[in-house]
């Protein structure tokens, strides 16, 4: 993990998440109050390509990759890896609403997670 600045994402070598998407990840896990939780990434079926991100918070399961944030941890299941390898994670709050979006400079477009503060 390297974190170059207040201002600037937090790099692994499998995705970036920036300082506003980070910052609301902690505020989920304070709501929820529970130490064994992490931010789940994972990609399922149904999207317009086939494919669609989804996100929870969750339990670490046998055979996921965890990476460490600073006081969180991201957890990706052996199937979604590889889908979401290089992708940027990041938070936006604007006039058509607020969600998690999903870049990913491999994928055709990008993906906006705008239902996710309701699902938790």
């Amino acid at each position: 993990m390297i974190e170059q600045s207040q201002q600037s994402s937090v790099e692994t070598s499998i995705l970036s998440i920036t300082p506003s998407a980070s910052e609301k990840v902690r505020e989920l896990l304070k709501q929820e109050n529970d130490p064994g939780l992490g931010l789940r990434i994972f990609v399922a079926g149904g999207g317009c390509s086939g494919l669609q991100y989804g996100m929870t918070l969750d339990e670490a399961q046998d055979g996921d990759t965890i990476i460490s944030q600073d006081d969180y941890s991201v957890l990706v299941d052996e199937m979604s890896l590889g889908y979401i390898n290089g992708s940027e994670v990041d938070y936006v709050d604007s006039l058509m609403g607020a969600g998690f979006t999903v870049n990913n400079p491999n994928a055709v477009s990008s993906w906006r997670l705008w239902s996710f503060i309701q699902n938790c």
